[in-house]
C-alpha cells in the first residue's frame, strides 16, 4: 500500500483474507483506519477450542495440515468434485444438490481450471499448514493485542461459525471497537448477497 501512495487505508478481507487482514490490524495498527471482516472467528480460538462438532464441520483443516504429498494427492485426484462440493457446502446447500445460481457455469469451470493446477493445490495445503503452526505462534505471542481501528464483522447466518460461537462477542474481545451482524445467507457473502454486503460496507466505511 506505501508503494501504491497510501500510508492510511481502510481494509476488508473475506475468509483467509480476513485472517490476512486480522494479522495487519496487529503487527500494523497505524495503517488502518477502518477494518471488516467476513465470516471467520480467529484462528487461534478454533484451534484452542476444538469440539468433536468443530472438528466434524471442519474436516478439511486436519486434512489439509498432513504432511505433503498426501492431501494434495487426494485433492487432485477429485479436484472437480472437492470443489464443487466446498462450494455447495460453504454456501449453505446440500451436497447433492445442483450447483446454486450465484455462481454460473462458465465461472465454476474458470474456479475449476485454477483449483486443479498441482502448484494450486499445493499453495492451499501450505496455507492451512501456515495457520496450524506459525501462525498460531504469532497469534499466541499476541494474544494481549487487540485491533485498533473501528471493526465491522458481517458473517454467515447459514454458516458454522454462526452454530458454534457468538461471532460478535469473540471479535469484541480481540478488538476495541467491533461490531456487525448475521448476514441470511452462506459462507460467499459477496457472492451470494453482493448488493447487500456492500451497502453494510460502505455505510460503514463512510461513517
Amino acid at each position: 500500500m506505501k508503494q501504491l501512495g497510501f500510508q492510511k487505508f481502510a481494509l476488508v478481507g473475506h475468509d483467509r483474507g480476513g485472517r490476512v487482514a486480522h494479522r495487519l490490524a496487529l503487527d500494523q495498527p497505524g495503517a488502518l483506519t477502518k477494518l471488516v471482516i467476513l465470516d471467520i472467528v480467529p484462528t487461534y480460538l478454533l484451534y484452542e477450542h476444538i469440539t468433536q462438532e468443530f472438528a466434524t464441520i471442519f474436516y478439511h483443516w486436519f486434512l489439509m495440515v498432513q504432511p505433503p504429498p498426501f492431501p494434495e494427492t487426494v485433492v487432485q485426484n477429485s479436484a472437480e468434485y472437492f470443489l464443487k462440493c466446498t462450494l455447495l457446502w460453504l454456501g449453505g446447500s446440500k451436497l447433492t444438490d445442483p450447483l446454486p445460481n450465484w455462481i454460473s457455469p462458465a465461472v465454476f469451470q474458470e474456479y475449476l481450471r485454477t483449483f486443479r493446477r498441482p502448484d494450486t493445490i499445493h499453495a492451499v495445503c501450505e496455507d492451512y499448514r501456515a495457520a496450524a503452526s506459525i501462525d498460531l505462534a504469532h497469534d499466541k505471542a499476541d494474544l494481549d493485542k487487540k485491533i485498533q481501528c473501528p471493526l465491522l464483522v458481517l458473517w454467515s447466518e447459514k454458516g458454522p461459525f454462526h452454530r458454534l460461537y457468538n461471532v460478535l462477542q469473540t471479535w469484541q474481545e480481540r478488538a476495541v471497537q467491533a461490531r456487525g451482524k448475521a448476514m441470511p445467507t452462506g459462507h460467499f457473502l459477496p457472492e451470494q448477497m453482493p448488493e447487500e454486503l456492500t451497502q453494510e460496507v460502505t455505510t460503514f466505511l463512510r461513517a
